[in-house]
């Protein structure tokens, strides 16, 4: 049977695993895969195997209960290897980058934080600074004006629009860095100018939180921080 790989350890991790659950239906029982200064935990990896509620809840908890007692890579749900042996093989190929992930990731934790920002909100600044975008929308207001006009201020917009989400989503991630001993940006979308994880001290948490929560309120309500967090640092291994 497949082995499904949960997330790999020190050696000298004790691995309280106790009545922690695995994934699967009845539950697979943990196991451990040791080579040399690594653990991986595993269990037998469940036919058919989907991201169910269930199952990446099992998933998540097994990483949660490894966090408790050290530093852990965590792997992403669904993560199935041939065997145990080919999970000893990996370990033993990867280990002197395996322990330096561990080392890094000693003590921290990951937070992640998306900010949003109303459109009409942006829009409003995007016509109070410029004056051509103020020109503009009078000379097509109610229809009025050229299509180059209506086309060039469709475009004047959009471009001042995208500039100033990107630069905001600049200066967030500035003001925050210092917070955290790495950073991790991923791509912007449709709802959020800003999606980022921070590697943070655990002893930090407190101040980093205090950071986000001041960024929001210098920002005001066209704004919206969501931070979520303690997590496994999944952005970081």
């Amino acid at each position: 049977m497949s082995t499904y790989v949960y997330g790999i350890t020190a050696a000298d991790h004790p691995l309280r695993l106790d009545g922690v659950p695995g994934v699967g239906e009845p539950a697979a029982p943990l196991r451990s895969v040791r080579s040399g200064t690594l653990t991986a935990v595993v269990s037998d990896a469940p036919p058919g195997l989907r991201a169910k509620r269930r199952d990446v809840q099992a998933h998540q908890g097994v990483i949660e209960a490894l966090m408790v007692d050290g530093a852990t890579l965590p792997m992403r749900f669904g993560l199935v290897a041939p065997d145990d042996s080919e999970v000893a093989a990996a370990l033993e190929a990867e280990g002197e980058n395996y322990l330096a992930r561990l080392e890094e990731l000693e003590g921290h934790v990951e937070y992640n934080l998306k900010v949003a920002r109303e459109e009409d909100d942006l829009l409003r600044e995007v016509v109070a600074e410029s004056e051509r975008v103020r020109e503009l929308r009078e000379r097509t207001r109610d229809g009025a004006g050229t299509h180059e006009e209506r086309l060039e201020l469709g475009e004047l917009v959009a471009n001042e629009v995208a500039a100033r989400r990107d630069a905001e989503a600049q200066r967030l991630a500035e003001a925050l860095s210092p917070k955290a001993k790495r950073v991790s940006v991923g791509e912007p979308t449709a709802s959020a100018l800003l999606s980022v994880s921070f590697l943070v001290p655990a002893s930090d948490v407190d101040s980093f939180v205090r950071a986000v929560q001041e960024q929001a309120d210098r920002r005001g309500d066209g704004y919206t921080f969501t931070l979520t967090g303690p997590l496994p640092p999944y952005s970081f291994v």
